[in-house]
This record gives C-alpha cells, sequence and structure tokens, in this order.
C-alpha cells in the first residue's frame, strides 16, 4: 500500500535523485551428444548472441524504460562471451533518442544511469551440458523504473533459471521537506512479471525486505520435453536422451539452489 498520496509524490523538491539498480540474471541449458555438437552450440551462440546483437537488445530496454541513449560500447571476446555497455539518460523522456557525444550529449554524460550486460557460454561439461548465461544490470537514478523491462528480457532469451534482484538507495524529498526512501510500492518482484510467463516456472522463490528496499525472485522452468533442450532435433529420440534429461535438470536445479 502507498505510503502517499499521488499528489505527494508528484510534489518532489528538486530532482528525483533515487538509485535503481535490476540485476536480471538467466542461464539457458543445451543438449549436445559429441564435442562436434559442443563446437558448434558456442558458434552458433556466439553468432546468435554477439555484442551487436545485445547491444540491440539494450536498446530495446531503453525505449521501454524512456531512456535517452547517450553513449555505447560493445565487445566480442576470443573464444567466447560478449559485454556491453550503454549510457543512459537519468531523465524520462517521452520519446527515444541517440544523443551525440558532443554539445549537450556531453553534459548528458554526468548522468549515472547505465546498462551493462555479460554473456558466459559454457560446454566444459563432460556430460554435454551447455549453459549460456547473461547478466543484464540496469542502475538508473530519478524517475525511470528498470522493472518495466523484465518481460521482455523474457521474451528476448530462453529462460530456464532466472536471478532477478531489485535495489532502490538513496533518498528524495517531497516538496514539504520529508524525505522519502522508494517512489514506489510492491509486494514482489513477480509483480511485474506476465503472469504467462511466471505459469512456465516450476520452482519460484521469493526474499522480499521492502523495509531495506532489496527484493529477489528465483526462477526454474517446468518440465519441457527433450526437443526444448536439444542442440540438433535429430537428437530428440537419442537412445540416451532420457539420461541426459536427467542430468540437465539435475544441472538446472544445482544452479537454482546454488550448490
Amino acid at each position: 500500500m502507498n505510503k502517499y498520496t499521488a499528489q505527494e509524490k508528484i510534489k518532489l523538491s528538486g530532482f528525483n535523485n533515487l538509485t535503481k539498480i535490476l540485476s536480471f540474471n538467466l542461464y539457458d541449458f543445451c543438449i549436445t551428444f559429441s564435442d562436434k555438437e559442443k563446437e558448434d552450440y558456442i558458434n552458433w551462440i556466439n553468432e546468435k548472441y554477439s555484442s551487436e546483437k545485445i547491444l540491440e537488445i539494450s536498446r530495446n530496454i531503453c525505449k521501454i524504460i524512456e531512456s535517452d541513449i547517450i553513449s555505447e560500447s560493445k565487445m566480442d571476446y576470443d573464444p567466447v562471451g560478449a559485454s556491453t555497455m550503454t549510457l543512459m539518460s537519468d531523465a524520462q523522456g517521452g520519446k527515444w533518442e541517440e544523443v551525440s557525444n558532443s554539445g549537450n550529449g556531453y553534459s548528458a554524460h554526468l548522468t549515472k544511469s547505465h546498462l551493462t550486460s555479460h554473456t558466459y557460454p559454457d560446454a566444459s561439461d563432460p556430460g554435454g551440458i551447455c549453459t549460456y548465461r547473461v547478466d543484464f544490470d540496469i542502475a538508473t537514478c530519478g524517475d525511470i523504473i528498470p522493472l518495466r523491462a523484465i518481460n521482455y528480457l523474457f521474451e528476448a532469451f530462453e529462460c530456464d533459471v532466472v536471478y532477478i534482484d531489485y535495489v532502490v538507495r538513496g533518498y528524495t524529498r517531497l516538496e514539504s521537506g520529508k524525505k522519502i526512501y522508494n517512489d514506489q510500492y510492491f509486494n514482489s518482484i513477480q509483480d511485474f512479471i506476465d503472469p504467462k510467463i511466471i505459469e512456465e516456472f516450476k520452482f519460484r522463490s521469493d526474499l522480499n525486505i521492502p523495509r531495506d528496499n532489496i527484493w529477489q525472485t528465483k526462477l526454474m522452468a517446468k518440465e519441457f520435453g527433450p526437443e526444448r533442450f536439444v542442440f540438433e532435433q535429430k537428437d530428440v529420440n537419442h537412445p540416451q536422451i532420457a539420461e541426459k534429461m536427467s542430468k540437465l535438470y539435475q544441472e538446472m536445479e544445482e544452479v537454482y539452489h546454488l550448490f
């Protein structure tokens, strides 16, 4: 329940300088049956989720949360992985546009809102269970609400295990001078996730400490058929597919429970 009326929340004294940080960490699992398939999987991941393609996802996030892009950088790593960084405007915009690094754009660089991403493909498991991990960290200051990007991130990737953390820090003041430590009140991060997406997950765990402005949600996908996980669809009926599926769900549970 809101502690302040809509009228109070609008009447801030100066700039809304609350810092909001969303960390979205996802794992996508895949079954392979040979070293050749492992190699093909890594090559496929490096192409499908290159730094430029991840950067495009970051641009879409900026559109969704209505933050103007100030500058971008990207890097593809040898042998695997990619990372990107996007500097964003703290002020929530009514439109989306790229701002040059000269003139007014340069002064906007003094803001601290940013979006970073890192990818971690792994095909080293001796049992042939490959994983692709992606970390998105969105840090904003002001009226921007990074939680609005959650559903898009689920749509942009195949998410088998997901960790989502959200923290609000700092304070801003109402026009009356009263300090407030959050400008949005909710019970769980899951309140922002489409119910149809939630239904795809078997395990759902929340750690909510609203008094300290800390929230966490963990999710693990329910049991799907092997067609979701095999790298080559011809392997759906492989003689070892049942054994591989058992191993895959064991790996997923280990990542989910951190043991």
